[in-house]
């Protein structure tokens, strides 16, 4: 999903119009509203995922105080990745219904999944975590709006990165057990996504040219610029916390 816009949207142009306008900054600003939405709605499902009644049958707590999950817990944890990995096959039959229904599944879930954030972390933690990954997405996004620099070709190389990273992780959950690898692994993560963070933004604005006078392409494209920017967010927060974060 990181990259839709080459696959539903066409090839960038090689030379774009960069100037900002009155179309960008609305186009923009449709985005990092609905980001900011997502972010908010995502907030209020882990606060009731961790306190609501319901909480008994997604996580559970051992006498060490050691929190796991139960099968439907882990059902919701890994129920947005199958969303974006079903929705990545399903991108080019997306219209703006169903791409907004599709942003807000995949906010909804994951926002519900972060309920066991809430309850392995600190409130001050979550805050400050909260507070940094807020500052450094925002800075990054703004160097990948502003920057006159094609930052295009690093894209290829941060989702590949990404995706071996992941695959790494993997292997030292289930074979490797070294938690110094995986401390480096959430490390490199942390690198990518703030590239990416950059990276994604700049596409923003070139998906913003290339559909420019079609108002169901550009209000598709929102949701998904909203996804993927939130997606970069979430992943910050989730790794500043496991990285830094205070545990109860």
């Amino acid at each position: 999903m990181s990259d839709f816009n080459r696959g539903v949207w066409g090839q960038v142009p090689a030379r774009a119009d960069m100037s900002v306008d009155a179309g960008l900054r609305a186009f923009m600003l449709g985005v990092y509203n609905k980001m900011a939405l997502g972010l908010a709605l995502s907030a209020v499902l882990a606060w009731v995922t961790s306190h609501a009644p319901v909480i008994q049958y997604l996580f559970v707590r051992d006498d060490f105080g050691r929190i796991s999950t139960t099968p439907l817990g882990a059902g919701l944890m890994w129920a947005p990745l199958v969303v974006v990995l079903i929705g990545s096959f399903l991108a080019r039959g997306i219209t703006v219904r169903n791409s907004g229904a599709y942003y807000w599944i995949v906010v909804s879930l994951l926002g519900a999944g972060l309920g066991v954030d809430a309850l392995i972390y600190t409130t001050a933690s979550l805050a400050t975590a909260f507070l940094v990954t807020s500052t450094a997405f925002g800075a990054l996004s703004l160097f990948g709006y502003t920057t006159k620099r094609d930052i295009s070709g690093i894209g290829s190389f941060l989702i590949m990165g990404l995706w071996g990273m992941v695959a790494l992780s993997l292997l030292n959950v289930f074979l490797l057990h070294a938690s110094g690898l995986q401390v480096l692994i959430q490390i490199v993560m942390l690198g990518i996504f703030a590239g990416l963070t950059a990276y994604q933004t700049q596409q923003l604005k070139m998906t913003y040219y290339q559909v420019k006078g079609d108002a169901q392409g550009l209000a598709a494209a929102t949701n998904f610029g909203a996804l993927t920017l939130y997606l970069d967010f979430i992943n910050m927060f989730q790794i500043l916390l496991s990285l830094f974060g205070g545990r109860r």
